[in-house]
């Protein structure tokens, strides 16, 4: 089923403590399409470049079925560039420099064959561009996935409010989830949000795994216990790109599938921050997917005796 993903495509420049690049591929478009592209054929890209970005990324995007028609590219432009550093716990970083270039006036203009589309991902974006986008469409997906961050909710909170109340899931980290509801305790952070407009609400934990919010629902999936953690700039977009992806895939919305869809995106995700960027994601095989999957069913597998479970 059809799945229209919009956010940026960009360079980025890391630095962790195990290495750094000079300018690489990033942006929350490119690791969303190429994550949800193991799951769906269909996904469609509205996006913004300068003359500046690499063609080989986009056929590498385009063997991933995903379709371009829909990224803008600037001529005489840059592309958006983001510079960090991560710290040694690798859950903190500093931003050493962010060059808007193209993203700072996109305007996102659906092409006609993207209108039908059942499933929109809207990357982190301006909350009015994320909202331009759903207005622009001709009829609403049945499912629209939003990602932010804590930047929009210090200058831009009311626009964010007004883009949550037209969107079905939220997903923001912990620390996020406490900023926009000022609760602390994230059970009641989650009600206040969904009190905004999502009916679900993912908060993403970094490697303490993520929950999944709905009415008064919880589930909680944990994050892969890994050996190297190289680069964790994408995961929570590659984790975004599985989850929308496997929900796509299946043409299953309930609360049920959307467990496992967090687990198929975690996977995804566990992936991503193995290597710098984009570039453990490029070319996953099929066994090793299933292979990281079982590895997450073997994680939370667990049989209660009977005598145990009677109290005896």
């Amino acid at each position: 089923m059809s799945l229209l993903v919009v956010g940026s495509v960009a360079f980025d420049a890391i630095e962790t403590p195990f290495g750094k690049t000079d300018k690489i591929v990033g942006g929350a478009a490119s690791y969303i399409s190429l994550a949800a592209s193991y799951f769906t054929q269909s996904t469609n890209l509205v996006a913004v470049v300068g003359d500046d970005f690499p063609n080989e990324f986009i056929q590498h995007l385009n063997k991933h079925g995903v379709d371009t028609t829909g990224l803008q590219i600037k001529e005489g432009e840059k592309s958006f560039f983001w510079s960090g550093k991560y710290h040694t716990d690798m859950n903190s970083r500093d931003t050493l420099v962010t060059e808007l270039n193209v993203l700072g006036d996109f305007d996102p203009i659906v092409p006609d064959a993207y209108q039908n589309c059942e499933y929109l991902m809207l990357g982190n974006l301006t909350p009015m561009v994320q909202k331009t986008v759903i207005e622009r469409l001709s009829k609403r997906p049945r499912l629209i996935v939003m990602d932010t961050m804590n930047f929009w909710m210090e200058v831009a909170l009311d626009d964010l409010k007004e883009t949550l109340k037209l969107v079905d899931v939220l997903t923001i980290n912990d620390e996020e989830a406490r900023q926009l509801s000022g609760e602390y305790s994230l059970v009641k952070a989650a009600a206040k949000i969904q009190a905004m407009g999502p009916k679900y609400l993912i908060i993403k934990k970094g490697e303490n795994g993520a929950l999944l919010f709905h009415e008064k629902e919880v589930f909680f999936a944990p994050a892969l216990p890994l050996e190297e953690v190289f680069d964790p700039t994408g995961a929570g977009d590659t984790f975004a790109g599985g989850f929308i992806g496997y929900l796509a895939k299946t043409g299953d919305i309930s609360f049920e599938n959307m467990k496992n869809a967090i687990i198929y995106g975690s996977a995804m995700a566990s992936f991503c921050v193995e290597r710098f960027g984009t570039e453990r994601i490029i070319d996953l095989k099929q066994t090793e997917l299933d292979h990281r999957i079982q590895a997450f069913k073997n994680l939370v597998r667990f049989n209660i005796g009977a005598n145990m479970a009677n109290g005896n």
